[in-house]
């Protein structure tokens, strides 16, 4: 039962919860970022989440964590736990270039300004909530828990780093988006159990003191070598993050054991359930505000809000397993999707907000064309080890039917308050790369009404080699869609652009790999504005084989380009046009 109030945000402040009345809190969660009450803001989902099953809850954005430590202390000791997040990005990606070198922004503060959250976190602030509650749990989440949840490596102190769990004393770890598992240790709490007692509940870490945990039935553990085995060689670090990997991936997944000092680290599998659409719309139709707090009003926007207050998300997961990057680690390789239904609700609701224009600038997801798309035989599904559906080939159980997709986009062009839905996230090319009627009429639709001018689609890179160590579809598949979108546009009597994003200094590329693709983007008339620095985030195939050099699922040893001048000069590549 939700709590009635006069302000439609959570309090933050003692003086906002004074006003509800309320004595004591249930829960007081903190986050790295400012706090927007959108479902597209992590914290906000878990909040709203939390507030659904009739507790108190309070959002703590961006504490201080250099003074007298007021902010950590203001609302006083919660009834049941203290959530701890980062923000909706690992804090030293926020905070730093692939260079290294200190960011002047921070797209989730208010007014685009620097310094409001620490390095590390989700570390920094959980560490002092138990220095001065060491009674109180303290459960991590969000993106930068979720992939520091084993030993992993860290670019920004150019080494290994043990679980978070060890170094921030936190006691129970929630990976991934995770509404399912904090209901879960939140009902559990509730009941009178104590936070060290919850060892069972799916997509979460904690630490034992020794072996006696809990075991769960019919469920096989493995145990993986810990920080120091891979601290003292490469390659067991190599083929750790392989086994970590390959069941990150898995339907039923295995529970993960590591040692570290002190006992052991307890990786529990997700659900082997995945969440339904029912249960994904029951997200979406909380009582989100979809608005930045009141108290940034006169502090300037937040970019990254800006950025989505007029997107929607339609679905969850992303199988493509690109090497360098995170969603199928945090958010699973399995699509979860929202019913039409819901969407057109939210669609109804920022149509409803008093600046919308008409323009909804994205229907997307982590892969903008991935909705309603899975296994056509879930028993093969269900015995897949892959990371990638879609590498180094579509699978032959994938069903690429995105005639849902299609009509979804129709039925939103439809609407009498919309005059353009564009798609502003990244599309699989090699998902649509077949020639069928199917794939004809999604790109004519894509193309004819769904571009803001300007389309965004991701090649990576031009050498094969490359995109082979990206798990990237071959250079033709770009090559054809570039040509496809040039007769859609022709045969409309539309001027649009397609704006490739590319990435330099990838593991395997070398200088002359970036030359190559130069003279590729030279032939296709193509000027690159999408220029990208690889950095090595925590948790991702690339950044195994930056660390160790080495591929982990063939150990042939692998080119990595680590020398600044080296790295600036793979970029520069980009610019042919103004050379």
């Amino acid at each position: 039962m939700i709590q009635t109030r006069k302000s439609p945000f959570l309090p933050t402040t003692k003086k906002e919860v004074e006003q509800l009345g309320w004595d004591q809190l249930d829960v007081i969660l903190f986050t790295g970022d400012a706090y927007v009450d959108h479902p597209s803001f992590g914290i906000a989902v878990i909040a709203r989440v939390l507030e659904n099953m009739g507790l108190k809850v309070a959002v703590v954005p961006q504490p201080n964590w250099q003074d007298d430590l007021r902010d950590f202390k203001k609302l006083g000791q919660p009834r049941l736990f203290f959530g701890v997040s980062s923000g909706n990005m690992d804090s030293m990606i926020n905070h730093y270039t692939a260079n290294k070198r200190l960011r002047s922004d921070d797209a989730y503060t208010a007014g685009d300004k620097a310094g409001f959250r620490p390095d590390y976190a989700a570390t920094v602030y959980s560490t002092i909530l138990k220095n001065l509650y060491p009674n109180v749990p303290v459960v991590l989440g969000g993106i930068e828990a979720s992939l520091r949840r084993f030993t992993h490596y860290d670019y920004w102190c150019d080494t290994l780093k043990p679980s978070i769990l060890v170094d921030s004393r936190a006691d129970i770890l929630v990976y991934g988006m995770g509404e399912q598992a904090i209901v879960s240790i939140t009902k559990a709490l509730l009941e009178g159990e104590s936070i060290s007692s919850l060892q069972t509940i799916p997509q979460t870490a904690f630490i034992a003191k020794d072996k006696d945990y809990k075991k769960i039935e019919n469920l096989e553990e493995v145990e993986i070598p810990g920080f120091k085995e891979c601290l003292s060689d490469k390659k067991v670090f190599a083929t750790t993050f392989k086994t970590i990997e390959i069941e990150s991936n898995k339907l039923r997944s295995k529970r993960l054991i590591e040692p570290v000092d002190g006992g052991y680290l307890v990786v529990n599998p997700p659900p082997t359930i995945l969440m339904t659409e029912e249960e994904l719309d029951a997200v979406y139709r909380l009582p989100f505000t979809r608005l930045p707090h009141p108290k940034y009003y006169k502090k300037g926007p937040i970019p990254a809000y800006e950025m989505i207050k007029f997107s929607v998300n339609i679905h969850r997961g992303c199988f493509g397993g690109c090497s360098f990057c995170t969603i199928s680690a945090h958010q699973g390789k399995f699509i979860i999707n929202r019913s039409q239904t819901s969407v057109l609700e939210e669609i109804s609701k920022l149509s409803m907000m008093p600046d919308f224009k008409g323009h909804i600038t994205d229907l997307g997801g982590p892969s903008a064309n991935m909705y309603k798309l899975e296994g056509k035989n879930a028993y093969i599904c269900s015995q897949c080890k892959k990371s990638s559906c879609l590498w180094p080939e579509v699978c032959f159980n994938l069903n690429t039917d995105n005639s849902q997709l299609i009509e979804l986009y129709k039925r939103v062009r439809e609407l009498p308050y919309i005059k353009k839905a564009t798609i502003g996230s990244g599309i699989r090319l090699d998902l649509i790369s077949e020639d069928n009627e199917n794939n004809r009429r999604y790109k004519n639709d894509l193309i004819r009404y769904h571009v803001s001018g300007r389309l965004k689609v991701a090649p990576e890179h031009t050498s094969d080699k490359v995109l082979y160590m990206m798990r990237k579809p071959a250079l033709s598949v770009f090559k054809k869609f570039h040509s496809d979108f040039i007769k859609i546009n022709e045969a409309q009597n539309q001027r649009q652009q397609l704006i490739p994003y590319f990435i330099s200094s990838h593991p395997g590329c070398t200088i002359d790999d970036m030359q190559q693709l130069s003279n590729e983007m030279r032939s296709m008339n193509i000027q690159p504005e999408q220029v990208q620095d690889f950095t090595p985030t925590p948790m991702t195939l690339a950044s195994a084989m930056y660390y160790s050099g080495i591929d982990p699922y063939s150990m042939k040893p692998v080119f990595v380009e680590k020398i600044k001048e080296n790295k600036i000069a793979q970029k520069e590549k980009f610019f042919w046009k103004k050379r």
